[in-house]
């Protein structure tokens, strides 16, 4: 008999560990990776954006969702809280642009192996193994059944992440567990999720990367997300940090028409980026158009945008009309890519949707159906910008659930 088997050795699941171990509690964590905390490892490109650097009020506007669910777990384990753990457990962390915070070493082996080691020096026990199913009695729970077989407890705890990268074992486990137990699943979709699109000038320029650009993206003809960045055109359609973040803002793609507007020149208002063509048309007067943009973009995007300005590429520089121009400028300053859908939910870097959070308690994270039975991190029905934010969900939820897990009366 255990106190606690927490279900998934992710970033919830082992902060949800240690904070029951911290209080004597007796704790088993199920895990199939021969490694714990394999998606944490690879988040950030490797380097794991711990948490954001942020106040209460700018996280919950990172939040599409029902940010107010998280409202008790923050106030107890916010941001600056997450932060000194990890220094405490030896890891030293920085802080860069848009508050993101990063271990100093970027390095995200680091956090995890401090939660492991920290797993370690409070007993918990790790079984590579599977839950296959809760078991309850009289309302309540009081066991796991993992591939070897019944293991007894007084409470179990549900981390095991969403669907994206399935292959760390965010396989959808905890969703089967979470309806057999009588709960909602709300629909689970991609997030930070690279978008496809039908314009053919995407596979056109593919492996093409844009830089300083701000991209625009509207849902039915509203704009929901405007940020300076890099991003990428792919065979698919577009890719890179601007375009994850805007399909986070992207809640309905595939029910509402989206669309993308980039603007190639964000550094220049309409009139400046006139009084730059006006120059560069002047100095290249009796060169074809196609050969005049050299200085204006990059070489993969000349003939698209020779293309898509409606201007003969062969026209000499010095028969360009106004209108032309003007068709030039407005181009350059909204650039258009249509968005016909997203990749798969597997190589999104959250999932959106999950288990309801109106089934479960915000001041303890346990099951309001379900005795005995507590949910943490991605598997619940909550997601959030890029930023550090996610793994700030995974944190506190974890934090939250791991002191709220009773011992024995």
């Amino acid at each position: 008999m255990t106190d606690l088997v927490v279900i998934g050795g992710g970033a919830a699941g082992m902060m949800c560990a240690v904070m029951a171990a911290r209080r004597g509690l007796s704790v088993t964590i199920l895990d199939r990776n021969l490694q714990l905390g394999r998606k944490l490892r690879i988040t950030g490109k490797g380097r794991c954006n711990v948490t954001n650097a942020c106040d209460i009020r700018e996280f919950m506007a990172n939040i599409p969702g029902d940010g107010r669910f998280l409202y008790s777990a923050m106030s107890r384990f916010g941001t600056r809280e997450v932060m000194a753990f990890f220094e405490n457990l030896g890891v030293p962390l920085k802080i860069e642009r848009g508050n993101r915070v990063f271990p100093v070493s970027d390095n995200a082996n680091d956090i995890a192996d401090a939660l492991v080691k920290e797993c370690r020096r409070l007993g918990v026990q790790m079984l590579r193994t599977s839950a296959r199913r809760l078991l309850t009695q009289d309302g309540a729970v009081c066991g796991v059944l993992t591939d070897e077989g019944e293991l007894s407890c007084r409470a179990a705890a549900v981390c095991t992440g969403g669907l994206s990268y399935p292959k760390t074992g965010s396989d959808g486990t905890g969703y089967r567990l979470a309806r057999e137990a009588g709960h909602t699943v709300t629909p689970r979709r991609p997030s930070l999720v690279p978008l496809t699109s039908e314009d053919p000038w995407c596979a056109q320029m593919q492996g093409f990367s844009l830089r300083n650009v701000s991209l625009s993206a509207y849902e039915r003809g509203k704009l929901v997300f405007r940020e300076l960045g890099e991003m990428l055109f792919t065979h698919f359609g577009v890719s890179g940090p601007l375009v994850l973040s805007a399909s986070a803002k992207l809640r309905h793609i595939g029910e509402l028409p989206c669309r993308l507007e980039i603007d190639l020149k964000p550094a220049l208002d309409e009139k400046k980026l006139d009084a730059r063509l006006l120059r560069d048309f002047q100095k290249f007067s009796n060169r074809e158009f196609r050969n005049a943009l050299g200085e204006l973009a990059g070489r993969a995007m000349i003939p698209v945008l020779v293309e898509l300005s409606g201007i003969p590429g062969e026209t000499k520089v010095h028969d360009i009309t106004r209108e032309q121009r003007m068709a030039l400028l407005r181009l350059l300053k909204a650039f258009p890519v249509s968005v016909s859908g997203t990749r798969p939910i597997d190589e999104a870097i959250v999932t959106a949707g999950g288990v309801s959070t109106k089934e479960v308690d915000p001041r303890s994270m346990e099951s309001k159906l379900v005795r005995g039975l507590y949910f943490a991190g991605e598997v619940l029905d909550l997601d959030a910008y890029t930023g550090g934010f996610n793994l700030q969900i995974a944190w506190c939820t974890g934090y939250v659930a791991g002191n709220a897990v009773p011992g024995e009366e």
